[in-house]
């Protein structure tokens, strides 16, 4: 068998990503591609997103919280994430960013970063709950934020990629990465699955706590915790990898065994601020927004 060898530079292989359906603005450089600014509305929170995930972590919350903002369409397939605007918004290049006017000191602060910017607002608007000031309970809840930026969102999106975007020819490569990253996707669920079921306490303990199963994520109630990592779970359930000629993905990998993590998904799904929160920058900024207008239009 042969045995794979890298050459010399990583530039060689470049050429063998060709398919995939973002190599047209894959670079291996950061910074802007263009000069085009930043739209900005009349409200002091501006976002700038696409109704990813990742962009419905920010939404989702932004609904809950009900303050004042603008969303903005960032067409990530275009590049739009490459403008000197966006990039002065978010150097990663990545959405979703924001900026809020009306930061410390009153000044502008620009924000990148889902979980950063969830935990920001959240600590800026206090009085909503969503960040427990419990001690351990706030512990426990920027433990499971952590653990989705780390995890649960990366490697579910790595499963996305060798399952539905990367190039059609390239079998052997998508048949590793999607059994090497499906797998820890279906752990990662698992570790939902027996946290909501009510295995462990924090404390040290493994086995099952004698409350039982959880309601939500942490202390019983609903925090930035869930709204963090419910997206990623939530896109399995739904058509986000699901491709003609391809097994669903749920069913691919078995996601109706996990019964706490879907009552779970339902439970949280079943809010009107998700369902407003997930079809943020979907098309149109606030789609039920422009629903409105045209039906008072008539």
């Amino acid at each position: 068998m042969a045995k794979w060898v890298p050459p010399q530079r990583i530039e060689e292989l470049y050429a063998s990503t060709a398919g995939n359906n973002f190599a047209a603005i894959n670079a291996p450089t950061a910074g802007p591609r263009n000069e085009t600014a930043l739209e900005s509305g009349p409200a002091p929170f501006q976002l700038y997103s696409l109704a990813t995930p990742n962009g419905w972590k920010v939404g989702i919350l932004l609904e809950e919280l009900g303050i004042d903002y603008d969303a903005h369409v960032v067409n990530i397939g275009a590049g739009d994430q490459f403008s000197a605007g966006f990039v002065g918004a978010g150097p990663n290049s990545k959405i979703p960013s924001a900026i809020d006017h009306d930061g410390p000191g009153g000044k502008p602060l620009a924000l990148m970063e889902s979980g950063a910017i969830m935990l920001y607002l959240a600590e800026k608007y206090t009085e909503a709950g969503f960040l427990p000031s419990d001690p351990r309970q706030r512990s426990e809840c920027l433990q499971w934020v952590c653990w989705q930026i780390a995890g649960q969102g990366p490697m579910t999106g790595n499963f996305g990629h060798f399952m539905v975007y990367a190039p059609p020819d390239k079998c052997e490569a998508r048949d590793y990465g999607v059994t090497r990253y499906g797998m820890e996707v279906q752990r990662l669920c698992d570790v939902l699955e027996r946290h909501l079921a009510g295995y462990g306490d924090f404390q040290g303990n493994a086995g099952m706590r004698p409350e039982g199963p959880r309601e939500y994520l942490v202390g019983g109630r609903y925090s930035v915790a869930d709204m963090a990592c419910f997206p990623w779970a939530y896109m399995l359930r739904l058509k986000g990898y699901d491709r003609p000629g391809q097994p669903r993905a749920q069913e691919f990998l078995g996601f109706a065994k996990h019964t706490h993590l879907n009552a779970w998904l339902d439970r949280i799904a079943a809010r009107e601020q998700v369902q407003r929160g997930i079809r943020v920058c979907n098309g149109k900024p606030k789609p039920w927004v422009e629903k409105k207008k045209s039906k008072s239009q008539l």
